[in-house]
């Protein structure tokens, strides 16, 4: 089963890949690596969900806007590859967290991002990563997370 199955099994559409807000690319391949910038979570009308995590976000809400980027992440990654089913492995996912001080629940949240690939990929989704709190983010966004995945050269 490709990927492309694999996504309509679990009911997931890819939205269309968001647009860059600054100067950098989307992505960038360099060999067999590809570079993901970081996103943030969007709404059904592409607008950023924005917020602080431990205020305006329960940690199991967050969760799932870190899910939401990793839908967007597939998403530039099928619009760089042209088939996800170049994806050899997940190989790192950086996770950040827009959140209350004293919050400590980071790798949770960003498990939504993780999970994902997870179900999708099986243990090529298994990355190494990190998971950090920001005292702010972009437009204050509640989550932003970027990945590198080892692509086929094809």
């Amino acid at each position: 089963m490709g990927i492309e199955d694999r996504l309509g099994a679990l009911g997931i559409e890819l939205p269309p890949p968001p647009a860059p807000v600054a100067r950098f690319l989307p992505s960038v391949q360099a060999g067999g690596l590809l570079f993901l910038s970081g996103l943030a979570p969007l709404d059904g009308a592409g607008q950023p969900y924005t917020g602080v995590v431990g205020r305006d976000y329960t940690a199991e809400q967050a969760q799932d806007l870190a899910r939401l980027v990793g839908i967007n992440l597939l998403s530039v990654a099928k619009s760089s590859l042209g088939s996800l089913d170049r994806v050899i492995r997940i190989a790192k996912v950086l996770g950040l967290v827009n959140a209350v001080p004293g919050f400590t629940r980071h790798p949770f949240v960003i498990d939504g991002c993780s999970n994902l690939f997870f179900e999708i990929f099986g243990e090529r989704g298994m990355h190494a990563r990190t998971a950090m709190g920001a005292g702010s983010l972009p437009s204050n966004i509640p989550v932003e997370i970027e990945a590198v995945f080892e692509v086929s050269r094809d």
